[in-house]
Order: structure tokens, then sequence, then C-alpha cells
């Protein structure tokens, strides 16, 4: 047989012996009568000092509210207060220095986007009302306003019904419309 080694590590398993041992032993018997009298008084003078500090702090937060009353502090000033402390402090943060600049920046870009497409915008515009089809169209309008004034003059006799329905008739006659049928509807 091996000799049985001796130290923290044992091979050998647990008996029962040992196993008895173990269970037998009181750890409540660790303290002695006269630490546990000691730890007992002490126990019950940190109770007690718990208890006057919280009075002590009572009568603090008391004097604190009192005080704060007296002068005109209110809990709405507080907060308009901290949020003024706070905006100063973010507007002063390099972050919210680098944010503005960037999208002032920005702000510049689209702005100076926009002009450039007002400008195209207005060309355009001006191309299109140089067009044919544009002063065509200019022409025909012309027209229609001089029959118009021409029939409502007081020289002419005509009321102005009978100058819309002329003027009417005589638009027709310039543009191809859909015949309707007696009833009304569109052909298919």
């Amino acid at each position: 047989m091996e000799p049985r080694q001796q130290g923290l590590l044992e091979t050998e398993p647990l008996r029962e012996v040992d196993e008895d041992m173990v269970s037998e032993v009181d750890l409540n018997n660790s303290v002695t009568d006269e630490e546990r009298e000691e730890m007992t008084n002490e126990l019950i003078k940190l109770e007690e000092e718990i208890a006057t500090l919280r009075q002590v702090l009572a009568s603090k937060e008391k004097r604190h509210s009192d005080l704060k009353q007296k002068l005109g502090i209110t809990p709405l000033s507080e907060l308009r207060q901290n949020f003024t402390r706070s905006w100063n402090d973010m507007q002063s943060s390099t972050v919210y220095k680098k944010t503005s600049e960037t999208l002032s920046t920005a702000g510049q870009k689209t702005s100076a986007a926009f002009n450039n497409l007002g400008t195209a915008i207005t060309r355009k515009f001006g191309d299109m009302r140089n067009s044919p089809s544009f002063k065509s169209f200019e022409e025909k309008v012309e027209t229609t306003v001089s029959t118009i004034k021409s029939k409502v003059s007081p020289g002419a006799g005509g009321n102005f019904e009978e100058v819309l329905s002329s003027a009417a008739n005589a638009s027709s006659q310039d543009t191809p419309t859909n015949n309707l049928s007696e009833a009304g509807e569109r052909p298919c």
C-alpha cells in the first residue's frame, strides 16, 4: 500500500467518521459570550445613532424647505434655473458648437441651391414664353379680349351675355372639340 499523503489534498475519499465530525461542529460557538454581549451593545448603539441621524436629517430638510419658502424659491423657479444652467452648459460644449457650425453651413448651401433652382426655373419660363406655341396662345387670348372689348363698348349695343356667347363661339371654331350626342353623353 502507498503511504497516506498529508496536506490539503488527500487522495482518499471521506469516511463516515469524517462526515460525522463535520456535522457536529457548531459555528455559533466560535464567539464567546463576552464577545456576543459586546456585539449586541454595539448593534444597539448603531441603531440609536441611525435613528438620531434620521431625526437630524428630517429637521435639516424642514429648515431647508422653510428657507426656500422665505426666499421665494419655488420648484418651478428651481427647474427654470436648472434648465437655464444646463442650456448654457450645452451651448458652451464643443459638440454643440461643431453641430451648430455644420448646420449653418448646410443652411447656406441649401439656400444657394434653392437660389440656383429659382434662377433656372425663371430662365425656363422665359424660354417657354418665347416659344412659338406660347406666342400662338397669346395671340388667341389677345384676339378674344379685343373681340370682347369691341362688343362691350358703348357704341356696339350688345349686352355682356351676347359678348360671352360670341367669344365662346369664336374660340370653339379655333379649337377642335368632340361632338356630343343628343343625350349629352360622349361617344365611346
